[in-house]
């Protein structure tokens, strides 16, 4: 038994961790229990299955006896979850099967469960972001040539996340395709709605025109838990690791079945609220920047709790639930695939432990956070501008808004509590505030109507498209003038020095058309970002139209 510990300063408290690993399913080569095993799984439970004793294998597993002190799931027995124990008891090197799939906890938790699976019919599918009526127009020319540029769509809600990452024509070039489009609004396992149009090769290809190859395997640490016992802490290569951030990600996009589970934020041997994201722990407990990392006094307040399984994963405990913090897991802005260092131009591949972070700062301190990481993304088209592509930092926007400083959290507006008869529970399907707002805006602001939440929503949500819109107008007109400059010999020197004014301008911008609640999450914020994007976006056009004028004279 592994009893070493360490500690790890999180905020100003010191947290011990115990340092263990409990490998504890006998997995296929895919990473994830097979219909067999499941099939196996729930037949000796019911017909062969014997409860064990959980001292003793508390005798190996010492932290997860930690968990379990004190929590709803002590009384459970740990047949509950996990089978072959009896042959894993005779033979420590036969790994009892894990079964992870979300029906094994909405076997008690219904409602939760059957809440996760409900399809917002409100949400729609494949609503691309760049076209003329949605967010932004202009932003395949100001994003070129990057993946993103062809398909950027609005989310759908938890249960469709990884169906939705395949589909996405940026993601596998066209080779992951719905069996039927009448399966679109279909939940579930993911292969059991999608088919591989290209089995023959788990190469990254263009299939179909119009689309890009830019997925990898640190996408799937958000969208699916069915890697949690298979991926390294940072998804670093390890003999005992099924998969790493180099691995050949259609080979892993294939072995995963389900969305992210109830043990992404829920921890299944003591119940405590909890992360299992590796970069947010890094973020928070590695680097020590805390769980709010822009107030000292609430990152004290609540805290997490690093806790390593034998050298291979971890997970982050919270000493209290924080709907902010369990959401942060994937609603933040963060590396996850090969990028440049933008002072060499050098590569940095999947190898590089830089292809999995979370910045875990707010727009203002984005660039000064990037420079520290040497990182970018890509280099425009037009411009030659080193540029980062955001994904959607709603945590970082949020963070400082009226709402978050008076205690209102993400599980407020998104998972609030409803009734069913005469019971309550944590709705789990998150939705739009706008779609319930008498659950969410009307338990604080009770002296509105339905009608006057969806107005105050509206009045924010259209004053920051229209800076959006501005934005990128200003934006798209420094690249065309950029364009001119060049086309006049302007001296390469001066047309790198405006490459900063990009750099800034862009992320100022992007941040919000990343960002999923267009400004509502932080609308004070979001004004002075884009009016900011707008005014560098403007200097750069004067930078450049003065080097332009003293060409022509």
């Amino acid at each position: 038994m592994c009893t070493n510990k360490t500690y790890f300063s999180v905020g100003i408290v010191a947290l011990p961790v115990v340092v263990g690993f409990i490998l504890i399913n006998r997995l296929n080569a895919t990473g994830a229990v097979t219909a067999a095993q499941q099939g196996q799984t729930k037949q000796t439970q019911t017909v062969k299955e014997k409860p064990v004793n959980p001292a003793t294998c508390f005798e190996c597993h010492s932290e997860v006896q930690e968990l379990r002190i004190g929590s709803k799931h002590a009384k459970l027995n740990c047949i509950t979850c996990h089978s072959d124990l009896a042959k894993h008891l005779d033979d420590v090197s036969s790994k009892p099967v894990t079964d992870l799939s979300l029906q094994k906890c909405g076997s008690c938790h219904k409602e939760q469960f059957n809440s996760f699976m409900h399809v917002n019919l409100e949400s729609k599918a494949r609503l691309e972001k760049a076209t003329t009526t949605s967010r932004s127009p202009t932003f395949d020319k100001l994003m070129a040539p990057h993946g993103f540029t062809k398909e950027h769509a609005e989310p759908r809600s938890h249960a469709f996340m990884l169906i939705d990452h395949y589909l996405v024509d940026r993601a596998y070039g066209g080779r992951f395709q719905l069996k039927s489009w009448q399966d679109v609004a279909k939940t579930g396992n993911a292969w059991d709605v999608l088919v591989d149009k290209e089995p023959s090769t788990s190469d990254q290809k263009i299939f179909l025109s119009q689309t890009a190859t830019a997925a990898n395997p640190t996408c799937l640490s958000c969208k699916t838990t069915d890697n949690i016992l298979t991926w390294k802490y940072k998804g670093e290569p390890a003999p005992e690791a099924t998969w790493s951030r180099t691995s050949k990600v259609v080979e892993m996009a294939r072995a995963m079945q389900q969305p992210m589970g109830c043990i992404h934020c829920h921890d299944p041997h003591g119940t405590q609220p909890r992360v299992v994201r590796d970069a947010l722990i890094e973020a928070v407990v590695d680097r020590g920047e805390g769980t709010y990392p822009y107030d000292k006094a609430k990152s004290q307040q609540v805290t997490m709790k690093k806790v390593t399984f034998r050298d291979f994963r971890a997970i982050g405990i919270l000493n209290k639930k924080d709907s902010n913090l369990m959401c942060a897991q994937c609603h933040v802005e963060y590396n996850c695939n090969p990028g440049h260092d933008p002072k060499t131009g050098q590569p940095i591949t999947k190898a590089d432990p830089r292809t999995n972070i979370f910045q875990w700062v707010n727009v203002f301190d984005y660039n000064k956070k990037m420079e520290q990481f040497g990182f970018k993304d890509f280099k425009h088209a037009v411009t030659g501008a080193s540029l980062s592509k955001i994904q959607h930092p709603e945590t970082e926007a949020f963070w400082g808004s009226k709402h978050e400083r008076v205690g209102v959290e993400c599980k407020s507006c998104h998972m609030p509590q409803v009734k069913k008869g005469a019971k309550t529970f944590t709705w789990h399907g998150q939705k739009s505030a706008r779609s319930m707002t008498k659950e969410t805006c009307l338990t604080c602001h009770s002296y509105w109507t339905e009608k006057e939440a969806e107005y105050q929503i509206d009045a924010i949500q259209n004053y920051t498209r229209g800076k959006m819109r501005k934005a990128e107008f200003w934006l798209g007109q420094f690249i065309d003038t950029y364009q001119r400059a060049k086309d006049l010999n302007v001296p390469d020197s001066i047309l790198a020095q405006s490459r900063r004014f990009h750099d800034e301008a862009h992320t100022l911008w992007e941040w919000w058309t990343a960002e999923n609640s267009d400004g509502f999450h932080n609308p004070e914020q979001a004004r002075a970002s884009l009016t900011k994007s707008i005014d560098t976006a403007q200097e750069g056009i004067k930078f450049l139209e003065q080097a332009i004028a003293t060409r022509k004279r």
